[in-house]
């Protein structure tokens, strides 16, 4: 029974979030002349052939792969109690450098796609370090130092790309990078759709799908299952606790960001390896702020930022259907917006509830228990209840 509260309660805010702002978005629909069934068969058609349905699967599952590293390098610095708003940053840094070092070297296949990872991650733990020293040497609030991070980085990857990585032609309208050659290219899994019966999609599946579980799985591991996890969350709880326990806070504040600076490394790199090839002008922006939207819906655990992902890319896949029914695109940014504000006040309410849940078993275990003639048994067992009702 604790365990079906327990995963209630963490599934209430993220429902009642997606509810109030479906109702808000209902209003404001209504409010422009539109018809708010209109905008929802929208959003549930995938088409009318197999083929165009597979598409549309395959356009989501491509936009909720970087959605959903975005939202896992939030949340490792969320549980420490770290706002890394830097993310943004982080990530274009990582892609235009990863970009560049891609294009410029030839490698066996799989080496080629590993050294263009391990630059993008290591450009990435680089940038958020920066934070982290900023924050443990003088004080400074890496909510200010990642924010201001990110124009530089912005103005920092503008200058590589019409400097010194730059591919394109003098007077090209569009500026990009150096093709990544073949061997750098991460391969699609449209053959899925092959071994599962479903018509082949006229896009490709980014390959990059499997590196995202994969880091998915590793993180949750790493936040749950090991030592350096306890220590994480433990300091992101009570920072002077942690401390008199033993453990270093300010090694932890520097190790969780390179942690999400380097997570965030990887979000661009979907895009880069699977359909792109180059870091240009027209680089998909605004990963690194969404990651936060989906962080919070997803309430930091790794498989409820999976489905916060889906759930944003599915909206993202509508803008452009819904212009055609002539409701605005921005409908989908209003829902957005709805969702991560509602989802805020609705962890407030839960966190409150469950607060008020623990303190009334609290008061249940300090009342005197009843004589039952057995020694201690009592109060022992009321407190034990408390505990549990408190864990829940």
């Amino acid at each position: 029974m604790t365990a079906l509260r327990r995963i209630g309660t963490s599934l209430a805010a993220p429902a009642l979030a997606v509810v109030v702002a479906l109702v808000i978005t209902t209003l404001v629909i209504l409010a422009i002349g539109q018809n708010p069934m209109t905008a929802l068969q929208v959003l549930l058609d995938f088409g009318d052939t197999p083929a165009q349905q597979t598409q549309a699967i395959v356009v989501i599952l491509n936009r909720a792969v970087p959605l959903f590293l975005a939202g896992l390098a939030v949340s490792v610095a969320f549980r420490m109690g770290l706002f890394n708003i830097g993310v943004e940053g982080q990530y274009r840094m990582a892609t235009v450098v990863a970009a560049g070092v891609g294009a410029a070297v030839v490698l066996p296949a799989p080496l080629h796609i590993l050294l263009i990872m391990v630059v993008a991650m290591a450009v990435g733990a680089i940038w958020a370090g920066i934070v982290a020293v900023l924050k443990v040497t003088r004080g400074v609030s890496e909510v200010i130092s990642s924010i201001m991070l990110n124009f530089i980085a912005l103005g920092t990857a503008s200058w590589l790309l019409t400097g010194p990585l730059r591919g394109s032609e003098e007077g090209a309208a569009i500026i990009t990078t150096t093709d990544i050659p073949e061997s750098g290219r991460f391969p699609a899994l449209n053959g899925l759709f092959d071994a599962i019966g479903l018509a082949q999609p006229r896009g490709q599946l980014f390959g990059f799908l499997i590196v995202a579980v994969v880091v998915g799985i590793v993180i949750s591991v790493l936040l749950k299952r090991t030592r350096f996890g306890f220590d994480l969350r433990a300091t992101g709880l009570s920072p002077s606790a942690a401390t008199a326990s033993g453990i270093d806070a300010r090694a932890m504040v520097v190790k969780t960001m390179l942690i999400s600076g380097a997570v965030a490394g990887l979000i661009g790199l979907p895009d880069l390896l699977g359909r792109t090839y180059h870091f240009g002008t027209e680089f998909t922006a605004g990963l690194g702020f969404l990651g936060i939207a989906v962080a919070l819906l997803g309430r930091n655990s790794p498989l409820g930022i999976a489905f916060a992902a889906l759930l944003f890319a599915f909206l993202d896949r509508a803008a452009v259907p819904l212009q055609f029914a002539d409701i605005p695109a921005s409908v989908v940014t209003i829902i957005q917006g709805t969702i991560v504000l509602s989802v805020v006040i609705a962890n407030e309410i839960a966190r409150q509830v469950s607060r008020r849940r623990a303190e009334h078993g609290t008061g249940q275990a300090s009342a005197p228990a009843p004589d039952d003639g057995a020694t201690g048994t009592g109060p022992a067992g009321t407190r034990i209840d408390a505990r549990q009702e408190a864990g829940a």
